[in-house]
């Protein structure tokens, strides 16, 4: 398999100089340099520690991850909503499988039911309709991009919360409590052991701090990953009943562009759960954000792997 296109430094050092926190303080130092009344020592100074940001994230692994998975995204098409757009069966075939074969059986089952249960529901709503002309039994309104849509996320979801899942079995809560304990511990007794007047120069102490600091950002991704678990779950099962809903409209729902335009408005309804999606996309490593076909797209080989477990 070809190695992704990389967007190449120039793109790097572009985000990074263009990020708007970094203009924000990037402008302000300078100002602050030229208001000093010595411009010609603060003003190099402010360019040093901004040629030291640039380096550092533009040569950063998970900063030019995320800024090659954009430079892909414009060349697909630009950065608007993203909906199916028409790529080749096999193709969508290989990405859907590729991130099911990934998921725990349970987590690869819950999601072939739901599409399993998208597809009844079409076959009954053709039922209903009298239309036995679709062979393959998925009604004309359910294939529609937006209910794709929501049917992807719901499947990036799952790997989403995978991900979390093995991250917070790996992490070892009790140890970094224990150790912030510890060091906290050995920084009084250290405190109490040096001189008033040198204990801002002692060097032990800032050991100490800096190892402190460290843990205890540890401790705050950690607890970042369960707020993160507790959202993916909620909306997982947001979705599922949200998507079990938009299948059953089919055989109640006799006007397509009715049909249509409710499945538009839950699916414009999920911004803030691709958003979360796109954050965690460093754990989860799925960066291709374009909508595969999935309703129309034979999962044969799926199926196949969750019979023979």
């Amino acid at each position: 398999m070809a190695e992704p296109k990389k967007a190449g430094l120039f793109r790097y050092l572009k985000e990074a100089f263009t990020f708007r926190w970094n203009l924000l303080l990037f402008g302000g130092a300078a100002i602050a340099a030229v208001a000093s009344g010595h411009a010609d020592i603060a003003l190099p100074l402010v360019a040093a520690a901004e040629v030291t940001y640039l380096a550092g994230l533009a040569t950063l692994p998970r900063f030019q991850g995320a800024i090659d998975a954009k430079a892909r995204a414009e060349e697909r098409g630009g950065s608007g909503v993203r909906r199916a757009e028409p790529v080749d069966q096999g193709t969508a075939r290989d990405r859907i499988l590729e991130v099911l074969k990934s998921l725990t059986e349970d987590r690869r089952s819950r999601f072939l039911r739901l599409r399993a249960r998208c597809v009844e529901m079409s076959r009954i709503a053709n039922a209903v309709r009298g239309e036995t002309r679709d062979s393959s039994g998925a009604s004309t309104e359910l294939r529609t991009p937006a209910l794709d849509r929501l049917l992807w996320v719901f499947l990036r979801l799952l790997l989403s919360e995978q991900a979390i899942a093995r991250f917070l079995q790996a992490a070892d809560e009790s140890g970094i409590d224990k150790s912030i304990t510890d060091l906290q511990g050995r920084r009084r007794k250290r405190a109490d052991s040096v001189a008033d007047e040198l204990e801002a120069d002692d060097r032990i102490l800032r050991s100490l701090d800096d190892s402190i600091a460290t843990v205890a950002m540890r401790k705050e991704n950690l607890e970042k990953a369960k707020s993160n678990a507790e959202f993916v779950a909620t909306e997982l099962d947001r979705l599922e009943n949200k998507i079990a809903a938009v299948t059953e409209m089919a055989v109640s729902h006799t006007d397509p562009d009715d049909m249509s335009s409710r499945i538009d408005a839950i699916s414009e309804g999920i911004s803030q759960t691709e958003q979360t999606i796109r954050e965690l996309q460093t754990i989860t490593g799925v960066h291709d954000e374009t909508t595969p076909s999935i309703l129309d797209t034979d999962l044969a080989p799926a199926r196949t792997i969750e019979g023979k477990r």
